[in-house]
């Protein structure tokens, strides 16, 4: 497995830590600032390691209207949030800024994150534009900041998007890892807390016996058993929510029963 940091643990299970909306974004709190969305990702981040998970992962969901390119005062924030969660974690963590690779890895350099997720490669048509990320300044920039240990997870096909790339999924994600170097291949549905295609990601496995494969959105209770059949492992932001709302503070008791069901599947 690429994420050694995990020890033999097998089918992972990564956690979302969605910050509240950053200084600049519309849905900010001016009155809370920063110490508000400090405590909400604490409160997050409680829920998920009281519930067992593997690792944790930070993100900006909040900030919608999103961005291509991410601005100073995101990324400071941002910075800012992880920086002062880390002395209450005790299990490995990553970030991602939507929609910027080259923020994500530079914010990842500041804090200590053990790993990255993002759209890496590809041209989208997408609710923010034409989208073109810049994959290979994000992998240079992590060569220039000295931390290659961490893991670049390239999320294959894109939320609120659609691939102007007609080759097959399974072509994009053995093509990502030969000419971009991916250290893992994720597979989203097509919006935030919806199931991947799961012939897809069959495919993306199929293709890539020996490069870890997740899904990345709409992993719930009901449908772990089958994912987790062909995924290395999953990503899960929606599912773990308070009555299972995407924008709602992490329910512990809802991580406690997947891991439980993980745990059996493992």
């Amino acid at each position: 497995m690429v994420f050694d940091f995990l020890g033999p643990k097998k089918k992972v299970v990564v956690g979302m830590v969605h910050i509240g909306a950053l200084p600049g974004s519309p849905l900010y709190d001016a009155d809370g600032g920063m110490p508000r969305l400090i405590d909400a990702a604490l409160a997050d981040i409680e829920a998920l390691q009281t519930g067992g998970i593997d690792a944790v992962m930070f993100g900006n969901e909040n900030d919608r209207p999103y961005q291509l390119k991410a601005p100073a005062e995101g990324i400071a924030a941002m910075t800012a949030v992880v920086s002062a969660a880390k002395p209450l974690l005790t299990v490995p963590f990553g970030v991602n800024y939507l929609w910027d690779p080259i923020a994500s890895v530079a914010i990842a350099a500041a804090t200590g994150a053990r790993f990255v997720r993002e759209i890496m490669t590809g041209l989208f048509a997408s609710d923010m534009g034409l989208w073109n990320p810049d994959c290979a300044s994000a992998v240079r920039l992590r060569r220039t900041l000295g931390c290659d240990h961490v893991k670049l997870l390239f999320n294959i096909n894109a939320e609120f998007a659609h691939s102007l790339d007609q080759r097959p999924i399974e072509l994009r994600a053995r093509s990502a890892v030969f000419s971009s170097l991916a250290d893992a291949i994720l597979v989203s549905g097509p919006l935030t807390g919806q199931s991947v295609d799961s012939s897809e990601l069959r495919r993306v496995a199929q293709a890539l016996p020996d490069v870890p494969v997740f899904a990345n959105t709409g992993v719930n209770l009901d449908n772990v058993a089958d994912i987790l059949s062909v995924a290395s492992g999953v990503i899960v932001g929606t599912h773990f929510k308070v009555d299972g709302v995407t924008w709602n503070a992490v329910d512990a008791g809802r991580v406690a029963r997947f891991m439980q069901a993980v745990g059996r599947l493992r």
